[in-house]
């Protein structure tokens, strides 16, 4: 296979470049990265000094394209299937984008300085950033409830890229900063996307490492 994709199943960021491989069925190498492993780890850094998963490679054109959004576009490009996750119409794309980074930058990214906090010892914990982060979540989360209203998908009836952002973002969010009974309309938003086949598949794949993930004070873990 000519692309192979370097990542971690209980990546939130990861998942988002599975569902969008999942969606069009589109032929991939997986490889698992293990960071906490020096071997692997030194390994990877020599193929992507920045150490930062997904990497996508494309042997066929001889790329390594890193970063979710732009390995979807690439996907998209170079190796279209009968799902569009990104509009041919220009207007209609750049909403798409839009909301996509609304899900990775005003979701995704604060939800990882709430959980990762729950790693530090006590006495390194920041709990300014925590309550910054959490202020992030809740806006976001009035954003998105009045924009995706009664919406099947994020900018529509079609699913597309911002809904592979949205997913594991939102996912993670929940044992971050509680959203099922404060956003009706998010919730059910979500509950659509946790039952796509693509995302229940790549959840289904991390579920083996629910239990690395951190939980809060008298949280009973992950499930689906």
């Amino acid at each position: 296979m000519s692309l192979t994709l370097y990542f971690h199943p209980l990546s939130g960021f990861c998942q988002k470049v599975l569902v969008a491989l999942y969606e069009n069925g589109t032929p991939f190498t997986p490889h698992l990265v293990n960071l906490g492993d020096p071997d692997e780890r030194a390994d990877f850094l020599k193929l992507w000094p920045l150490g930062k998963f997904p990497l996508l490679r494309d042997d066929r054109l001889g790329k390594l394209v890193p970063e979710t959004s732009l390995i979807i576009e690439h996907l998209a490009l170079h190796y279209p299937g009968p799902v569009t996750l990104l509009p041919e119409n220009p207007v209609a794309a750049l909403e798409v984008r839009r909301l996509d980074r609304l899900f990775d930058l005003y979701v995704a990214i604060p939800m990882q300085k709430v959980v990762l906090d729950r790693l530090r010892p006590e006495e390194s914990r920041d709990a300014v950033g925590v309550a910054e982060a959490k202020a992030t979540l809740a806006s976001i989360y009035d954003v998105l409830e009045a924009e995706i209203g009664e919406r099947q998908w994020a900018a529509g009836d079609d699913f597309s890229m911002a809904d592979c952002a949205a997913a594991p973002a939102l996912f993670y969010a929940e044992r971050a900063l509680s959203f099922r009974d404060s956003h009706k309309r998010l919730w059910a938003y979500f509950d659509r996307l946790r039952t796509r086949p693509s995302y229940a598949r790549a959840l289904a794949e991390a579920e083996p490492f629910f239990q690395f993930f951190p939980r809060r004070e008298g949280d009973a873990g992950l499930s689906r």
